[in-house]
């Protein structure tokens, strides 16, 4: 992603635009999918603007609204989004042709901007409460990935669901692993519980976790991230 020079946002001979995946001034930034779903927003949505000098900073055209799926990944919701991004985008463009659009200028007192994703981002930190630790693994799937440690190896979650929101935990230490079967490892963290259900132990290929206990020893007791 590059900001678009002067010399290029003046071809247009009315205004350049552009389709953002955020709900503006909300989300600036080359990632604002990824960081809706580890922020656990409840609502995203897309924002027709015209673009600016300044990254994400144009005036608004219009917004809509898009809920955000209990199960949500990034792939899902990139799909919601690309959807109602193309609405937009034609409603956009119908009413600039019939001249009933005002620009809004963005209330920069509101503006979030979130940076580009690395693969350390990915590290899960056991610490952190069951359902933020499940948000980022959301928001990071497929890429970067999250991942924790296992035998020494690097172990890749995808899928996981939290037991016990705002529940004190077990006295052990985070990331101990507390009971297994076929739903899920059951993973201690800094407030509730993790059950992972799709994983993926690094040479491996990713594997639902009723198929990853019966071929890897796996028990009660161990600490992911060690």
């Amino acid at each position: 992603g590059q900001i678009l020079s002067r010399e290029i946002l003046d071809i247009p001979p009315k205004w350049c635009i552009n389709i953002h995946a955020s709900l503006l001034p909300k989300y600036r930034g080359s990632a604002p999918i990824n960081w809706a779903l580890i922020n656990g927003e409840k609502v995203t949505g897309v924002t027709s603007m015209i673009v600016s000098a300044a990254l994400d900073s144009g005036p608004v055209l219009l917004k809509k609204e898009v809920p955000v799926g209990e199960d949500d990944d990034v792939s899902i919701l990139h799909d919601k989004l690309s959807t109602a991004g193309g609405e937009l985008l034609s409603e956009t463009m119908d009413r600039i042709r019939k001249g009933d659009l005002t620009p809004v200028p963005q209330n920069e007192s509101e503006a979030t901007y979130f940076p580009m994703l690395e693969k350390k981002d990915g590290l899960i930190d056991w610490n952190k409460k069951a359902e933020e630790i499940r948000n980022r693994i959301r928001g990071l799937n497929p890429w970067p990935g999250t991942y924790t440690y296992l035998f020494g190896a690097m172990l890749k979650i995808y899928k996981a669901d939290v037991i016990g929101r705002g529940e004190v935990t077990s006295p052990l230490p985070v990331g101990t692993i507390l009971d297994i079967s076929d739903k899920g490892i059951v993973v201690a963290t800094g407030d509730g519980y993790l059950s992972i259900k799709e994983l993926q132990l690094e040479g491996k290929r990713r594997m639902a976790v009723s198929e990853f206990i019966r071929g890897h020893k796996i028990e009660k007791g161990m600490v992911l991230g060690s």
